[in-house]
């Protein structure tokens, strides 16, 4: 290569007596981007050079390095040899190419490998005094070739081991590169998995030890632990709620993905997906197993609401089928029955009567879910209204051992549809009443809040679960045997209609509460 090269220098007329002619080299603002594209490569190899040139401080040495087209980015060294070799042309970047004559680096770069040149190996005279060695490095993972790193020294310090050295500070800097790419991925991968807020995730060795462990997942873990904190060292089996999938899959090799978990935090219930994965080494050996812990609470609710929906329009076609079937002949039972009524026991009568009466009632009920209502709103007192309820259950009460105490601290004119805001009074205190089976209080008082009138129903009686005040209003769900699971379901819906709102406290044992706000009206 080197014969070959001085024979195309004299064919070219390259004058040897002369300094080379750099004709490539970057503009400033190119060196500068270019600069900054190796910056992180430029670190790496500062390390290892800078330690070589330490050993040989008082020797003429001075490293240079380039990118994968031969320009110079940066000389590190002798101070002195670097200004001899600036007085000769050689600057930050020129590039070396094969029309310079034989030059180590471009030969480097062709040839993808180390290349040594001293003394009159170089075509140029003034170059005779020196000796070259120059490797090219690549990316380890690809073999992608990313330049090269020169050493140069006057011809008094060359030795045939310097390219042996030069080739070993190559290998240690590839691998320093390689190993910071890994751990880049590692910290981007850390950022992603560890120290993300919105799941939780759970590393163990193979033996299930718990190596990391994100604030997420250690917030929802003690939470369910008493306020526990785990830690790394602990084992994943002790893990509440999660541990035993860490055990079947370590353990038993039991796949577990997908699986979903409901934990009870502060009386509420939160949902996650739950995958237990393996992670192999390249010999197939078990090496890491991540937990991870998604919240699907949201989505949980949305799938609830989603079948509300559906039961709800089931309950509307449901009602209009049930107005059909049941209101035709009961008109005619009751003309029938009216017809008869000199000749029918008036007790058996009556009894017969409110019967029918409570039957075409329910069947009104029906009837809200099963069309929208022509709904007259007009001013009304909201106590007027109260009251008229009450006289109707005043003799039920009575009978029942209810103690009914109202209280009418600020009573305000609403305006709403005067039946459909009795149906709701009616059906509040028909759930009070069944609440109370061997007779109790219920206190009822109207207030005035932040613009509403706020109607309170108060009883002492059985009380709630958690799970059956979750379940309030949906369709169908009823405690009473012989209920519909309509009947607060329509509540729900008509305060809606009015703009108010239903709140409702319950405590097992010790009674409920039932907040009706409705909208003063304005004036």
């Amino acid at each position: 290569m080197i014969t070959e090269a001085h024979k195309q220098c004299r064919l070219r007329g390259l004058n040897p007596d002369e300094l080379p002619i750099y004709t490539e080299w970057l503009s400033s603002e190119a060196l500068e981007s270019q600069q900054s594209h190796y910056k992180e490569i430029i670190e790496v190899i500062s390390v290892f050079v800078d330690k070589f040139l330490s050993s040989v401080a008082e020797d003429p040495f001075f490293a240079a390095i380039t990118d994968h087209q031969g320009h110079i980015l940066e000389f590190r060294g002798n101070p002195a040899i670097i200004s001899t070799a600036r007085q000769l042309g050689i600057t930050e970047g020129v590039r070396f190419c094969e029309e310079l004559g034989p030059n180590a680096i471009d030969m480097a770069l062709r040839t993808n490998g180390p290349i040594e040149l001293k003394g009159q190996d170089h075509y140029h005279h003034v170059l005779h005094q020196l000796a070259c060695y120059t490797a090219p490095f690549h990316l380890e993972s690809s073999g992608q070739l990313l330049g090269s790193l020169s050493i140069m020294t006057d011809t008094s310090s060359a030795h045939p081991h310097l390219l042996a050295l030069l080739c070993t500070i190559v290998d240690s800097i590839e691998r320093e590169l390689l190993l910071r790419k890994h751990n880049t991925q590692l910290q981007i991968l850390n950022q992603v998995l560890l120290e993300t807020n919105y799941y939780g995730v759970i590393i163990t060795d193979a033996l299930g030890t718990i190596l990391e462990i994100n604030d997420y997942s250690s917030v929802i873990l003690s939470k369910v632990s008493n306020g526990k904190r785990r830690c790394i060292g602990e084992k994943a089996f002790d893990l509440k709620i999660i541990g035993p999938y860490f055990e079947r899959f370590i353990l038993h090799g039991e796949t577990c993905v997908g699986i979903e978990v409901s934990v009870k935090i502060e009386d509420e219930h939160h949902y996650y997906m739950l995958d237990v994965v393996p992670i192999y080494d390249k010999g197939n050996e078990l090496i890491r197993v991540v937990g991870s812990l998604r919240d699907i609470t949201e989505m949980k609710v949305a799938e609830e609401l989603l079948r509300n929906s559906e039961k709800l329009g089931f309950a509307g076609q449901l009602a209009v089928s049930i107005a059909h079937e049941i209101r035709n002949p009961m008109t005619t039972v009751k003309g029938m029955l009216q017809l008869s009524s000199k000749t029918t026991n008036p007790h058996y009568y009556n009894v017969m009567m409110s019967e029918l009466d409570r039957m075409n009632a329910i069947v009104g009920e029906f009837l809200i879910l099963g069309r929208p209502q022509a709904l007259q709103y007009k001013e009304e007192q909201c106590a007027d209204i109260l009251q008229e309820v009450l006289s109707v259950f005043e003799m039920q009460f009575e009978m029942n051992g209810i103690i009914i105490r109202t209280e009418y601290k600020e009573m305000a004119i609403i305006r709403c549809d005067r039946d459909q805001i009795k149906q709701v009074f009616l059906n509040i205190l028909k759930n009070a009443m069944e609440a109370l089976p061997f007779g109790g209080e219920v206190s009822i008082q109207l207030d005035m809040v932040d613009s509403y009138q706020r109607v309170l129903f108060k009883d002492n009686g059985v009380g709630m679960t958690d799970e059956v005040k979750r379940r309030i209003g949906q369709p169908f769900h009823t405690t009473r045997r012989d209920g519909n699971g309509l009947g607060m379901m329509i509540v729900d819906k008509i305060i809606s209609s009015h703009d108010g709102r239903l709140v409702v406290s319950s405590e097992l044992g010790t009674g409920t509460t039932v907040e009706v706000w409705l909208p003063e009206t304005s004036e």
